[in-house]
């Protein structure tokens, strides 16, 4: 839906991705070793309409771990320049 919900150095993302979203992006990559792989994280539930997005976590309705505080806005949170949108990392 258009918002940023974790920004790090490349290193912090790829290494050790913090917020559910970005952990479903990075499952589906192709890796290039097969012994490499980890398990695809396939999102489900319903999209939500960009012109009347619900309140709260804009992911709450595909997220695996939503739980009732997901109804407001989580409030960002940094640690070493890595911040991340989600009430998991507070």
């Amino acid at each position: 839906l258009g918002r940023v919900v974790e920004i790090g150095s490349r290193e912090q993302i790829f290494e050790n991705p913090q917020h559910p979203y970005t952990k479903a992006l990075l499952s589906a990559v192709p890796k290039i070793n097969p012994d490499d792989r980890n398990e695809r994280i396939v999102l489900s539930g319903e999209i939500p309409s960009p012109i009347n997005p619900p309140a709260g976590c804009s992911f709450k309705t595909r997220c695996m771990h939503y739980m009732e505080k997901c109804n407001q806005t989580p409030e960002g949170v940094e640690k070493d320049d890595h911040f991340v949108l989600c009430h998991l990392c507070q």
